[in-house]
């Protein structure tokens, strides 16, 4: 971590499909304030996944350098977030014997280890184990065992899995730049640690994130996560819908969709008009604004559609008392709250950063959400060692393991 005359920094690096994204935070007694932000168009990524490292690396230093010139510190280790169709998340338990008839630090080590040891294919990477319960001697809904007695400790967990390969990616595209990764963190879990709040946790509540690339679930209910998935839709496919519907180029059907999109058709007025470019030097068009969003309707309503399902897939259909809050740059498009509620049948809110202090007005806007989450998560884990893939020293695992067994010992 970088230090600085206040206190430690925390740097968040939200690597999205159309913007790259650097947030500096520090932390303060009060929590943490945003010293610096840096952001510049993503080139190489395509659906939440490195397509292409160079176009991505530049993309990051011009990001980074913006975010240390605007926060008069120097950047060395950032949080990254990860997301894309290759994300699985499911739910496992384990058991052990408690050995003191207490709950130590080693038994919940020990419980954890083996709810994680599941099969998981050679190509797959765990990229979180995240305890949802644990339950002593049946006694169920406990989140700190720690102290507790008991002669049999159980844990629920959530288990999030992802392509090595991207992992390995984003991790490699960083180092590029000169960057450490503490950790690779699962973008709807970091969002949700800027735009949600802890009694909506409790009650139940479902997170969209919707990007450029990927619209990304996570559900929580009783305080934990309970269910992730990532569809693989995002802004982008409106944006080339409009493109293609009013025979536009894509940076313009990107400016028009910014500009005049709305996910309701019924919230324009018929009289409205715009202007639209023609491709190849021809004249623009005036067409009616009901027209174009008659094109984003029915695919913004193929995403929530999507997200019902895996809202049903999970069974939390009636346990969402929350409601839905979504979030991501997509989500600035005029209508899309009142439509999401129209196709899910559950109140919906926009989600915006929240509970941090330095330069709020900048970052106050769903497209920061990760990034800030990121920021968030960062300072919650600040002892984490850096972020390797699969352990490549296999000799340094074993020797640690030994020494936590002898500790154990004597």
């Amino acid at each position: 971590m970088a230090k600085q005359k206040g206190g430690e920094i925390v740097v968040g690096l939200d690597i999205g499909t159309t913007k790259i994204c650097a947030i500096v935070g520090e932390l303060t007694e009060n929590g943490i304030d945003i010293i610096g932000i840096g952001s510049h168009p993503s080139k190489g990524l395509r659906k939440g996944v490195v397509v292409n490292i160079e176009a991505t690396v530049a993309s990051i230093r011009r990001a980074v350098e913006e975010a240390e010139l605007m926060a008069g510190c120097e950047i060395t280790t950032v949080y990254t977030g990860i997301a894309g169709g290759h994300i699985k998340g499911f739910n496992s338990q384990g058991i052990v014997a408690v050995k003191d008839k207490e709950v130590r630090e080693a038994d919940i080590t020990r419980v954890i280890d083996a709810a994680k040891a599941v099969a998981i294919p050679m190509d797959r990477e765990v990229i979180h184990v995240l305890p949802q319960e644990f339950i002593i001697d049946d006694q169920g809904g406990i989140k700190e065992p720690l102290g507790m007695a008991g002669v049999r400790l159980e844990a629920k967990v959530h288990i999030v899995t992802g392509a090595v390969s991207s992992a390995q990616n984003i991790v490699k595209c960083a180092n590029r730049t000169g960057l450490n990764v503490a950790d690779i963190v699962l973008q709807p879990l970091a969002s949700s640690e800027a735009v949600l709040g802890e009694d909506e946790k409790e009650l139940g509540v479902c997170l969209v994130d919707i990007g450029g690339g990927t619209t990304d679930i996570a559900i929580f209910s009783g305080g934990s996560i309970a269910h992730t998935a990532v569809i693989a839709l995002g802004g982008n496919n409106l944006t080339s819908d409009i493109a293609i519907g009013l025979r536009t180029p894509a940076h313009e059907a990107e400016r028009i969709k910014q500009r005049y999109g709305c996910a309701m058709a019924s919230m324009v007025d018929k009289d409205e008009t715009i202007e639209v470019p023609s491709v190849g030097g021809r004249q623009p068009r005036i067409i009616g604004r009901q027209i174009l969003c008659e094109i984003l309707e029915p695919r913004v309503e193929e995403i929530f559609q999507l997200v019902h399902r895996e809202i049903q897939k999970c069974g939390f259909e009636d346990l969402l008392a929350s409601g839905v809050v979504i979030t991501g740059g997509s989500t600035l498009l005029a209508g899309m709250p009142e439509l999401a509620e129209e196709v899910l049948g559950l109140p919906v809110r926009r989600g915006m950063p929240r509970g941090i202090g330095g330069l709020v007005d900048v970052v106050k806007s769903p497209m920061y959400a990760t990034g800030v989450g990121l920021v968030v998560y960062g300072a919650r884990h600040t002892d984490r060692r850096l972020f390797r893939i699969r352990e490549d020293n296999v000799y340094r695992k074993v020797r640690g393991r030994m020494r936590e067994w002898l500790e154990e010992i004597f």
